[in-house]
């Protein structure tokens, strides 16, 4: 007898995804493979279901999606069973579970994420901006937390209100930590922007602060600009570099012209430079333009302090 056959809509329901999320793990990461009416529509069985709850457990557990979305089913089972419930039975987040000053920052910044508690969440990273210094709040704190919004976000544990909500937060709070450290009027400006379609600017925040941090002017365009007005003010402001954040989409058959026009917009002079957890899937993009890819903020860093050099050649 032939294997029952059920709807996106029941297979959202008993894996408690959400259909978005289950096209997004089918497409991106080969998670299911459901068959097709002459309609197109998606038709998944019964062990394709369990998979699909298997691999919210697991992802929620702490897992990455891009590790685990092809594992056989057994092993899954078993992923599952090492950590029950781990998610549904516990707070959102246990800061006992970190055993270092930073980790326990995080834990607290994550829970008041996913809480929406905007109070809990300034008072976490001024209490770790003291704790850890500036750098230390943005490399040891900032960044793993962009991080883990982009995980929970992908896995359907948070909606984009919530990291719409802590960017706002980041934002004021990184803002406040980077005033001491504004450059003299000699400085080099950074321009920094998310490209046109790239809608996650918690990593575009991370940048200016970092070189905000390191004295550059930093001109914060924030999120899905066009080349166009990316590149007006990059001019505008004489600017040394422009800095690209991508996250999110990984496959925007767009944003290749995108980057194009924007290199060929761009001064000779003017550094192009473009990191983020998308950055891999436009690799042959980036290095068709010479952009300057940037591995982590550590690697930024030291970026920005080479192109502060008196002494370099231009990009093209």
């Amino acid at each position: 007898m032939a294997e029952v056959q059920h709807s996106i809509k029941f297979a959202a329901r008993k894996s408690g995804l959400t259909p978005h999320v289950i096209r997004v793990w089918e497409k991106r990461y080969d998670a299911v493979s459901p068959e097709r009416t002459d309609t197109n529509r998606r038709l998944y069985s019964e062990s394709e279901i369990e998979r699909l709850g298997l691999l919210r457990d697991v992802t929620q557990a702490g897992h990455s999606i891009g590790h685990v979305a092809r594992l056989p089913l057994e092993k899954l089972r078993q992923l599952a069973a090492d950590s029950p419930n781990r998610v549904k039975s516990e707070p959102a987040v246990r800061p006992a579970r970190r055993t270092s000053a930073a980790g326990s920052f995080l834990d607290e910044c994550i829970a008041a994420v996913k809480m929406l508690d905007a109070r809990a969440l300034e008072d976490t990273l001024k209490r770790a901006a003291t704790a850890l210094g500036a750098q230390g709040l943005l490399q040891r704190v900032v960044a793993p937390l962009a991080q883990t919004i982009g995980e929970l976000w992908r896995a359907g544990s948070i909606t984009a209100a919530h990291e719409h909500f802590a960017s706002a937060v980041i934002r004021i709070i990184l803002g406040h930590a980077a005033k001491p450290f504004a450059g003299a009027e000699s400085a080099p400006v950074l321009v920094v922007a998310t490209p046109a379609g790239q809608i996650h600017e918690l990593g575009a925040l991370l940048v200016g602060a970092a070189a905000a941090n390191l004295g550059w002017h930093v001109t914060y365009l924030g999120a899905s600009l066009p080349a166009a007005e990316i590149a007006g003010a990059a001019r505008q402001n004489r600017a040394r570099a422009v800095a690209l954040s991508v996250v999110y989409p990984e496959d925007d058959p767009r944003l290749e012209a995108e980057l194009t026009r924007l290199h060929e917009s761009l001064p000779a002079e003017t550094a192009l430079l473009v990191g983020g957890r998308a950055m891999d899937a436009y690799r042959d993009a980036l290095e068709k333009i010479g952009a300057l890819q940037m591995k982590d903020l550590a690697h930024l860093c030291a970026t920005l302090d080479d192109l502060r050099k008196p002494a370099r050649k231009g990009r093209r």
